[in-house]
């Protein structure tokens, strides 16, 4: 992988055209790294608990996404805001260098992390040369 500096921006919204939940929902700002036997990526999804996050792969496609209970902001009259509150959803097309069956995922704080392990066939191996 190449190295890249990346500007940051501001939060963005999904601009899908199905909605299958109510509210507003946004894409989450992520960081990816490379390992020699993994991708790491770290999904910022403020307001999320890992009991309202799903991860899926299928066809290839790995999504993210995240729901953020409305209950606690029902009774407030906001003066001011610059925190916009809403659903998170994010999906990547896996190359066939990463093993699906190996995803795993942890949710800490807001930061969704996935360590993505590389397929065997992927990883860097010495082939030993032999004399004739």
């Amino acid at each position: 992988m190449t190295n890249q500096e990346l500007t940051t921006h501001n939060k963005q919204e999904s601009t899908r055209e199905e909605q299958t939940r109510p509210g507003r929902t946004y894409v989450p700002e992520v960081d990816i790294y490379e390992s020699p036997d993994s991708l790491w990526l770290w999904a910022d999804m403020p307001g999320v608990d890992e009991q309202s996050i799903e991860v899926n792969v299928a066809n290839g496609v790995l999504s993210i996404e995240g729901q953020v209970s409305l209950k606690d902001y029902a009774d407030l009259s906001p003066v001011y805001t610059e925190y916009n509150v809403g659903n998170y959803a994010r999906r990547f097309t896996l190359s066939n260098e990463i093993d699906p069956e190996s995803i795993k995922a942890r949710m800490t704080n807001g930061i969704l992390e996935l360590e993505l392990p590389k397929a065997e066939r992927a990883k860097p191996r010495r082939i030993s040369v032999s004399a004739s």
